[in-house]
């Protein structure tokens, strides 16, 4: 699975067969997606033909992560991307937190085996 990053996407908008190389699939199923899964709206020029911002990019990997690698179906991919926000950014995790917390484990584990 390509494992695409915003800051890899140079263009500003990208033609529907070069999304379908990324992901290896045919151009049919992109604009089938485009039908299932309302937050796909590729604009269109002149001639009708979608043009893709990276951040549609994303959003069609993340639905190719769930329906092509985790085997969701269209509609159990459809609750998932409902129930996550796809623009929350990620969580911050204080390094020295983790690392005091795994040292808590470590000295019980220890006393446990003693």
């Amino acid at each position: 699975m390509p494992n695409i990053k915003e800051h890899d996407l140079t263009k500003l908008y990208y033609s529907i067969g070069e999304v379908a190389d990324m992901f290896d699939v045919n151009t049919s199923l992109i604009r089938f997606w485009e039908k299932e899964f309302t937050t796909l709206k590729p604009k269109k020029n002149n001639k009708g033909n979608r043009l893709f911002t990276p951040k549609e990019i994303l959003k069609i990997q993340s639905i190719f992560q769930l329906v092509k690698v985790k085997g969701y179906t269209l509609e159990g991919a459809k609750k998932a991307l409902k129930s996550k926000t796809m623009d929350e950014p990620e969580q911050v995790v204080d390094s020295n937190d983790v690392i005091s917390k795994l040292e808590s484990i470590k000295t019980k584990l220890l006393q446990l085996k003693s």
